[in-house]
């Protein structure tokens, strides 16, 4: 498994801390920054790992900022996303169980860290569900 990661300022310490853990596990991890605490603008970071995981050069996304708020919103303008920010491993899985959600999103300073780690697993180790909700993401596509 391959996933691209990116934050901006707001969330740059919660991203080495989800990559170091990914790593620690095995998984390859491509990093598109941002890597100090300098501002910089978060649609930027949000762009690039969402066209990585368009493009499938990446199989899933995880993306930081403060809240996770502007990320997702910033991220879910690529055609072909599906960013879901998440609080709680309820919704990190669910999200891809139903929406077949392929980017995270996290907010660094609404979330402690250890909790973070726990929802990027719960959505890296579920599965899209198809079936009836095939036909809602088939619908999603089609508001592109």
């Amino acid at each position: 498994m391959k996933i691209a990661i990116g934050a901006d300022h707001g969330g740059v310490h919660m991203k080495e801390a989800i990559k170091n853990h990914l790593l620690a596990q095995g998984v390859e991890v491509e990093d598109f920054g941002t890597y100090g605490t300098e501002s910089v603008d978060y649609p930027d970071i949000a762009q690039v790992v969402a066209r990585n995981v368009v493009d499938k050069k990446s199989d899933f996304g995880i993306l930081i900022c403060g809240t996770g708020i502007g990320i997702s919103i910033a991220a879910n303008k690529i055609k072909g996303v599906r960013a879901a920010l998440c609080t709680n491993e309820y919704c990190g899985r669910i999200c891809r169980h139903h929406n077949d959600a392929n980017i995270l999103c996290l907010g660094e300073r609404v979330m402690g860290v250890e909790v973070a780690k726990s929802v990027t697993d719960a959505f890296l180790s579920a599965d899209f569900d198809g079936g009836r909700h095939q036909q809602r993401v088939d619908k999603i596509h089609g508001l592109e």
